[in-house]
């Protein structure tokens, strides 16, 4: 199969080739390619992609033979493009930051259990599985069905940490790297900061049931896979230990859960259970990641509100303090 580029350049061209110059080679090929797609998203009834979107998409859609099937979406993260390949409907997910990349490493090791499929992935792009089940996490934390999607994140969690026979993959990024952002934030700020890269180390220094980890559970991350149950999608690809994956989905989502201590209290207990880790050791793994989190925000590239993980780790310290 041709290029898009020489499709739209090649010698058929009733005027001959288009000679590229460094002066309007970006030009064109941006136009060229925002043409490949928007001819694809017409034939559909889509609406006109930029061309510079456009030219994110537009290699995938022919090397993966796609169709698209709905409005791009712009993430912090990478760029999305509802599609479908036959008859089947799927996700292109392309330019990606490398975080991205490596998670999906462990998209492909999962194999379809617990996780959306990895149906293509190649440099900064993949194309996965697209989930569309009608139930939502996010809805059942708002509409007063907190306690069970907090279990059906549980159920998700064990899922992706069960065993499997291949190996894991070997770019997975070790969890004491994952922290690394924690301690110049400590030294920088003080006060719970502190508190979180104290229990951190010693957690990192003495880690249990070390396995592949999603890194990033939370209630958007989890979808309704109909018959197939509840999927994983975005995973960060972390190895460590599996105490992290349940602190983090105790912290979401949006900030009002850590505007009422009382369901935190309850979500810690139903995922300590759950999990099997016990309270002590979660809250511990609450802790450290709701500091990490805020240190992101705080002092990295993470746009956001560090104010609800302060107040859960905030929360984190002085019930283990209390006991």
């Amino acid at each position: 199969m041709q290029s898009p580029m020489m499709m739209l350049f090649g010698r058929k061209s009733m005027r001959g080739p288009l000679k590229l110059t460094p002066m309007n080679r970006p030009v064109v090929v941006k136009v060229a390619l925002g043409n490949v797609v928007n001819a694809r998203l017409r034939r559909r009834g889509m609406e006109r992609v930029e061309p510079e979107l456009a030219a994110v998409f537009a290699p995938w859609l022919t090397r993966w033979s796609l169709e698209a099937d709905g409005a791009p979406i712009v993430t912090q993260s990478s760029r999305l493009l509802p599609v479908r390949r036959g008859g089947e409907a799927a996700m292109l997910k392309a330019a990606m930051h490398a975080e991205e990349i490596a998670g999906h490493a462990v998209m492909g090791w999962w194999g379809g259990h617990g996780a959306a499929r990895l149906l293509e992935a190649q440099d900064d792009a993949v194309l996965l599985e697209r989930v569309v089940g009608d139930r939502s996490l996010e809805a059942m934390a708002r509409g007063g069905e907190d306690e069970e999607a907090m279990r059906i994140l549980c159920g998700a969690a064990l899922a992706l940490h069960a065993p499997r026979a291949a190996p894991p993959p070997a770019t997975l990024a070790p969890l004491p790297q994952w922290f690394r952002a924690l301690a110049p934030t400590a030294q920088k700020r003080g006060g719970v900061f502190l508190k979180s890269l104290a229990v951190a180390r010693t957690l990192l220094a003495d880690q249990q049931d070390v396995r592949p980890l999603h890194g990033d559970i939370h209630h958007g991350n989890i979808l309704d896979g109909g018959a197939r149950g509840w999927l994983a999608i975005d995973p960060k690809g972390l190895l460590g230990d599996r105490g992290y994956d349940y602190a983090n989905m105790i912290c979401n989502p949006g900030p009002e859960p850590s505007r009422d201590p009382e369901r935190i209290a309850g979500r810690v207990a139903i995922v300590a259970e759950a999990s099997g880790l016990g309270r002590t050791r979660l809250l511990q793994w609450l802790l450290a990641y709701a500091g990490l989190s805020a240190s992101w925000t705080l002092d990295g590239d993470w746009q956001g509100d560090a104010g609800p993980a302060l107040r859960i780790a905030d929360m984190a310290a002085s019930w283990l303090e209390s006991g």
